[in-house]
């Protein structure tokens, strides 16, 4: 395709759950289209970890097709997706049991006003029937579902489909068209009953089609599909497809489905608000959607052109862009130029990062996915500390490439800390900062920061009186320690009168005694303590600022041990959503944690699903997420906030 563009470039993204066939459908619609296919290996498509882009054409339009991931684990690249393309293709199991998998999917793209159809995948395994499916799909979305298509079985084999809108039926022929055959006789009441599902729909979205409907005046061929395709494209309804991706079946079918139905680039940046600009603002425009740094190539910006066209070499943001790239068959091959509507890489674009609207003139800022709250971490070390440096900037790197992951430095802890979507997420993440930046590391569970405070007030006295010859070290200090409300922290109260301590050693005295708090009796730091200067003496030759320090901390360690130390953990606030099917697991999920359940309501915006409320220790969190999808078929999910320190006993190390 390195040839001219057409103002007809689309997008498409293949959107999913985890199975249900999206890499084989990439392949296939790849292969139907005569591009050449570099096919998922057997790893990647029992788990897609990122995104695959390819570029085709099929009938003389130009096409990029967007491979999601479909673990909830990387949301954030399927996100980044839906973002840039014209439609998603929402590729679902044949089984009504797996209807809900596909509901988070279905909201996303509703929230969004995104254009979708479904595509119920692996047909050949359908063991009821398409309608059973249809009204459990029906179920998790706002959108009416019109099936355009019924399953021509012959015995348990589907051997062919009905088209519901042309009223015409066809045999399934591997890698070829599928071929037209007679209607079957014994499924004309079907697909009468179809048809007239799908037009009651269609009507009512359009009064010329109703009033014919109601003078039983059949509608043109061309009618349907013109009034189907509208709808389609201001996301009124969804039409359902059906195939066997792995067989090639069904596939051309979508094809032309795509070609009719799929919004023009100009109508989807206009739904989306993009600028059409006017006098200097009619600059090239366009949205980066994945940042990847890929060994002689280095960074690539893939990046929707929204607006005009951009040429290799030209600046965008003030960054002097390094080569155009299009995707062909699993490999980067060099344009000179991409017009609007096209997915392409950029180069070496330093400086910008996933999400960032770019032009020659001045970036407008379009919307762009919000960003994911954590739900797992992990501490991340190297093997030599001489790493430590490269380290870091793998991290930002790693960081510009995904978003949804975020890194912090645990002040407490002193830990480097990794934060993502789920545990193959952040595995994934760790394995590239291995592979890409030849780093050896090691990870581990982070550390819980507890806390220390006292339960009682005790007077202490600290002396040191040291001799060695000349000038000698002395100091005497009495503190007061006592217990503070939750919260409040720590207080140095100096109470010094008559000048038992000289006022130029009392700073020493409250730095020494906020270091000594630093490191309680069980190892970690103290919190909410009051700790006053109340007497003392000096000598006017051996005292001195580290004297007053050294007593201090003597008289802060055997005050604090003798104050009826108890240890605290953090506690944070809790809210598990799930479809309200799986609520008792969750607050089940929650108890067998330590978690005091606070209560459920059913979840803002989302029927059929409920958010609980719990109070649970953070030392429970860890692999908190790992749990609870396991036991709600990966759709659950949480967000957390730290609430307040609680009394706990000493962990055992």
């Amino acid at each position: 395709m390195p040839g001219a563009q057409t103002n007809r470039t689309r997008s498409v993204a293949l959107v999913g759950p985890f199975g249900s066939g999206k890499s084989t459908l990439f392949d296939a619609l790849l292969a139907a289209s005569g591009s050449p296919v570099r096919r998922a290996d057997a790893r990647n498509r029992t788990m897609s970890t990122e995104l695959r882009l390819g570029h085709c054409t099929y009938l003389g339009d130009s096409w990029s097709i967007l491979d999601c991931p479909g673990s909830v684990e990387f949301a954030a690249e399927t996100a980044a997706a839906l973002a840039s393309v014209d439609l998603a293709v929402v590729v679902c199991d044949p089984s009504p049991a797996r209807a809900l998998i596909v509901a988070p999917i279905l909201k996303q793209l509703e929230d969004d006003g995104i254009p979708h159809i479904l595509f119920i995948n692996k047909i050949d395994t359908m063991e009821g029937s398409v309608k059973d499916t249809l009204d459990a799909l029906q179920a998790h979305s706002h959108r009416p579902l019109v099936l355009r298509q019924l399953p021509i079985r012959e015995g348990e084999t589907v051997t062919g489909y009905i088209d519901v809108v042309a009223e015409r039926a066809y045999r399934y022929r591997k890698g070829q068209e599928a071929e037209l055959i007679s209607l079957p006789s014994d499924m004309s009441d079907m697909e009468q009953e179809a048809r007239n599902a799908l037009m009651e729909v269609l009507a009512d979205h359009d009064d010329a089609l109703m009033e014919k409907i109601l003078e039983d005046v059949t509608p043109s061929v061309e009618e349907v599909f013109g009034q189907l395709h509208k709808d389609i494209a201001n996301d009124a309804v969804a039409e359902v497809l059906l195939g066997a991706a792995e067989n090639e079946n069904g596939v051309r079918r979508l094809w032309k489905s795509l070609r009719h139905d799929v919004p023009l680039a100009s109508e989807t940046a206009a739904r989306r608000d993009v600028p059409t600009g006017n006098g200097a603002g009619d600059a090239p425009l366009a949205q980066v959607l994945k940042t990847q740094y890929a060994g002689h190539t280095g960074k690539l910006s893939y990046a929707r052109i929204w607006r005009g066209t951009i040429k290799d070499g030209v600046s965008l943001n003030g960054v002097r862009l390094g080569g155009i790239y299009r995707m062909q068959g699993g490999e980067l091959t060099k344009a000179a130029e991409a017009t609007a509507g096209e997915i392409v890489a950029l180069g070496r674009l330093e400086g910008v990062g996933t999400g960032a609207t770019i032009s020659t003139g001045v970036a407008e800022p379009l919307h762009f996915p919000a960003h994911l709250a954590p739900v797992y971490s992990l501490s991340v070390h190297t093997a030599d500390r001489k790493d430590d440096v490269k380290l870091s900037g793998a991290l930002q790197r790693l960081q510009e490439e995904d978003p949804s992951l975020s890194i912090t430095h645990d002040q407490d802890t002193g830990e480097t800390i990794l934060n993502g979507q789920g545990e193959i997420h952040l595995n994934a993440a760790v394995e590239r900062l291995a592979s890409g930046y030849n780093l050896k590391l090691t990870t581990s569970k982070p550390q819980v920061a507890y806390k220390e405070t006292i339960r009682k007030p005790v007077h202490q006295h600290g002396r040191l009186k040291r001799q060695t010859g000349g000038h000698g070290q002395f100091a005497d200090v009495k503190i007061d320690i006592a217990p503070r409300a939750r919260g409040q922290g720590f207080e140095f109260i100096d109470k010094i009168v008559g000048g038992a301590v000289p006022r130029n050693y009392i700073p020493a005295v409250g730095e020494a005694a906020e270091d000594a708090a630093k490191k309680g009796p069980f190892g970690y730091p103290v919190v909410d303590i009051a700790v006053t200067l109340v007497d003392g003496g000096f000598h006017s030759v051996d005292s001195s600022d580290m004297a007053f320090k050294t007593a201090t901390r003597m008289a802060m360690q055997d005050g604090l041990a003798q104050a009826d130390p108890v240890l605290l953990e953090p506690i944070d606030h809790v809210t598990i959503s799930v479809p309200n099917e799986y609520t008792p697991r969750a607050q089940r999920l929650l108890t067998s944690r330590r978690g005091q359940i606070l209560g459920f309501n059913e979840k803002p915006g989302w029927s059929g699903w409920d958010d609980v409320e719990a109070l649970v220790p953070e030392a429970e969190l860890h692999d908190l997420i790992i749990e609870l999808r396991s036991q709600t078929m990966g759709l659950g999910t949480y967000r957390h906030r730290f609430d307040h320190l609680a009394e706990t006993q000493p962990p055992k190390r």
